[in-house]
């Protein structure tokens, strides 16, 4: 790949103006121009020279070219936004090969057929979307999916929700099911400034890597999601009042507590027994 033709190409900024694209609120679009955050962004991606990154709604691409900068093996893309077309277009040519772009929905993508062994993610997800994926990554890599990495950017309280633990204010359902599958960490802070438009929140870029060792020990992923939804989804209420009828005591627990209570490996034991 030629990294000269990518550093030779226009500014971000300038490429939106020609090819006349403006983010769309409807896909929950918030642009990175600044060179400095996309490159800071692409290198803590994890082993990042030996990786094929997927990256989520790349948008006018200003991430995208710092991955290949930075020296991903390869990069795909899914843009649901198809107005953003002549922009890639510039960057696939640019790449030598190194990038490919499918348009699809990342919801609707079945990330298993992309057609590698193994991949890391890279994104400045959509704010609408973002908690969903990570959702749905956590729990293709709990059924053995092989994702190396995920280095992906949320809005602030959605990063600290993730590496929340027992006790914490923002503990919940997300910090559960990331702890038992994943290490997890915030690696730094965005300012709103950075982004075009200006969204209302910070955000943060979080690291969230798979421990193979974790999910050796963790029953069926579907009975964690199936009991966290359940108490999380009353967490005001006492657990005994939640599911009626269990012997608390034999979980070293009295009934009276509530879902934020529970430690991730509470909800596992509970998960094995009680699902």
């Amino acid at each position: 790949m030629s990294l000269e033709k990518l550093k030779a190409l226009p500014p971000v900024s300038e490429m939106m103006r020609d090819a006349g694209l403006e983010p769309k609120k409807q896909f929950g679009q918030n642009f990175l121009f600044d060179l400095n955050l996309t490159g800071r962004i692409a290198r803590s991606v994890p082993d990042i020279e030996r990786s094929t990154v997927v990256e989520v709604g790349p948008g006018p691409a200003g991430l995208t070219r710092a991955l290949l900068i930075a020296g991903a093996k390869q990069v795909i893309a899914i843009e649901k936004d198809k107005t953003t077309k002549p922009i890639l277009d510039r960057i696939v040519e640019a790449s030598d090969g190194c990038l490919t772009v499918i348009y699809e929905d990342a919801l609707k993508v079945d990330f298993a057929k992309l057609g590698v062994k193994e991949y890391a993610l890279c994104s400045n997800l959509p704010y609408n979307v973002g908690t969903e994926l990570l959702t749905r990554w956590l729990t293709r890599a709990a059924k053995g999916e092989q994702i190396k990495s995920m280095t992906l950017m949320f809005q602030r309280e959605v990063a600290q929700r993730i590496v929340a633990k027992c006790g914490d204010t923002q503990y919940g359902r997300l910090s559960v099911l990331t702890s038992l599958i994943a290490d997890s960490k915030i690696l730094f802070d965005v300012p709103n400034t950075a982004f075009v438009p200006r969204p209302k929140v910070q955000s943060a870029v979080v690291s969230v890597i798979p421990n193979k060792e974790k999910i050796k020990h963790i029953p069926d992923i579907e009975k964690i999601e199936k009991i966290t939804a359940k108490l999380f989804g009353q967490r005001r209420k006492m657990i005994r009042g939640i599911i009626p009828g269990v012997a608390w005591a034999n979980f070293g627990l009295a009934g009276t507590e509530r879902a934020e209570d529970l430690s991730p490996e509470t909800f596992a034991q509970l998960a094995r027994y009680l699902v």
